[in-house]
């Protein structure tokens, strides 16, 4: 439990009683709690509170968003008193009641108490408001959920702008992203793009989706990202593109990779699915090469629950793309179809969690890179950790925050520190398998720095919904793994 709220933020979670539930949805994203309080006009006597889960219940059943607050059926609210003992406190919190206003003589709400109390420790999360469900509710109020209506062209123009680029293409994840991109590009049977080894999947499948292979190269050690030495040494005749995978939120070395594509009369398709945010020289990624893809999936920076986007600055790619994306129909005559196309597009309900989580991006960005800071400050004396860099030229948006485990210098292996982490309820997530091992792709190959990356690297809690407690709790505990090792 803690306490403590400012008078600010009380200040911007409270609304009139005779407020709307909009006023409210309003306050409760201000607030960041869940929760908006409802006053007097005149006297700021507490009148009630009214939750999220309030408001969501009572747009299901039918009000509108103009509809008076007080109207919304809800528990009768508990309060504690200024008088009352932090124990007193305590005992008034339940499964239902997670956040409780204290009261002072004149019954107003002088402070808050909160249970803050998290069993596990998720490696990601999304972050969700108000905001996010009133823009869902107004595409089921409308009728707008399938893949026409206004959000999914703004998500496109708002993801597009923020590339630099000219055109945005929404689709159903970041793997049909990558596989429009290629087949726009006229990638196919015969032909080999490459691909990093230490990677999502996604990126060497979508390869294979078009009959091309896919030319696994390794890792520089630095940013873990495509080496573009071995980029040079790994392009044939065959080769028709490459694609930079922007890896954990750092950009690739960019300008060498462009350098030898245009050199080599080769197409670039960025894969920035974890790096939305990211710059390379001051400029976003996704917008550096050809054609650049994201993935809003529920654990990338933001997210649509599944979703993908391609952004350009090539009309012609982007007209092509946007046909494949709707089973290949012509933008002239219905229901009429000149090529095979792709049911690959993003409901305008997707587009709406698409369009307020992006208007929250850079302060998304901006705690993430917090949480990366505070780890690196309290990690960095940690004999036998490498902790994530982030090169000069690069701004990290720490998708997630990825550190190796020297065990000869630590003392447990990355395998023995995940499961004693796991048994303190913090989860943890190993770094990707190099493609090149994998069943359906494997080979005779040695990737040392991919395969090396991969065996020692372990990714720790990196969501934004972490507290600065939930850190100490993860770093506390990252100490004492290796402290019992020292002391048997």
């Amino acid at each position: 439990m803690k306490w403590h709220v400012s008078k600010k933020q009380i200040e911007i979670m409270s609304i009139s009683s005779r407020g709307s539930i909009r006023d409210a949805m309003q306050a409760i994203d201000r607030g960041a709690l869940g929760t908006a309080l409802l006053e007097e006009i005149t006297t700021k006597e507490f009148i009630g509170l009214v939750t999220d889960g309030d408001i969501r219940r009572a747009l299901l059943s039918g009000y509108g968003l103009e509809s008076p607050v007080l109207d919304i059926p809800r528990p009768q609210s508990k309060t504690a008193h200024v008088s009352m003992s932090a124990e007193e406190i305590t005992a008034l919190f339940s499964d239902p009641v997670r956040v409780l206003p204290i009261l002072d003589d004149e019954g107003c709400v002088c402070d808050i108490a909160i249970f803050d109390k998290r069993v596990r420790l998720p490696v990601a999360e999304p972050q969700l408001g108000t905001k996010e469900l009133a823009y869902v509710m107004e595409c089921v109020l409308t009728g707008w959920v399938s893949s026409a209506g206004q959000f999914v062209s703004k998500f496109e123009e708002m993801l597009a702008k923020s590339c630099n680029s000219q055109y945005g293409i929404a689709t159903s994840s970041g793997t049909t992203a990558l596989h429009l991109a290629l087949l726009a590009l006229g990638i196919g049977p015969g032909e080999e793009v490459i691909v990093p080894s230490l990677t999502f999947i996604a990126t060497a499948n979508a390869v294979t989706y078009t009959g091309a292979k896919p030319i696994f190269v390794d890792s520089e050690p630095t940013t873990w990202n495509l080496d573009p030495i071995l980029v040079e040494k790994a392009i044939t005749a065959r080769t028709k593109a490459i694609i930079p995978v922007h890896l954990y939120g750092h950009p690739a070395d960019m300008e060498p990779i462009l350098e030898i594509a245009h050199r080599h009369n080769l197409r670039l398709v960025e894969d920035a699915a974890e790096a939305q945010g990211a710059t390379y020289k001051g400029l976003p990624v996704g917008g550096l090469g050809d054609i650049g893809t994201f993935s809003f999936f529920g654990n990338k920076t933001i997210t649509t629950g599944e979703g993908g986007m391609i952004v350009t600055n090539d009309s012609d790619l982007a007209n092509k793309m946007r046909i494949l994306r709707d089973h290949g129909m012509s933008p002239d005559k219905r229901y009429w179809h000149p090529v095979l196309g792709y049911n690959y597009r993003m409901t305008n309900i997707q587009a709406a969690l698409g369009v307020a989580q992006m208007e929250k991006i850079e302060t998304i960005i901006a705690a993430k890179r917090r949480i990366a800071s505070y780890y690196t400050t309290h990690l960095g004396d940690i004999p036998g950790l490498q902790l994530p860099r982030e090169a000069t030229w690069a701004k990290n948006v720490y998708w997630l925050y990825s550190i190796l485990v020297d065990e000869s210098k630590f003392g447990l292996s990355r395998d023995e520190l995940m499961d004693h982490l796991k048994q303190q309820g913090i989860d943890t997530r190993p770094l990707f398998p190099p493609v090149h091992t994998q069943p359906i792709y494997q080979s005779n190959r040695s990737l040392p720095v991919a395969e090396f990356l991969s065996e020692n690297g372990l990714s720790l809690p990196s969501s934004v919904n972490l507290t600065e407690s939930d850190l100490d709790r993860t770093i506390t505990a990252i100490k004492k793994a290796q402290k019992q090792i020292l002391d048997t």
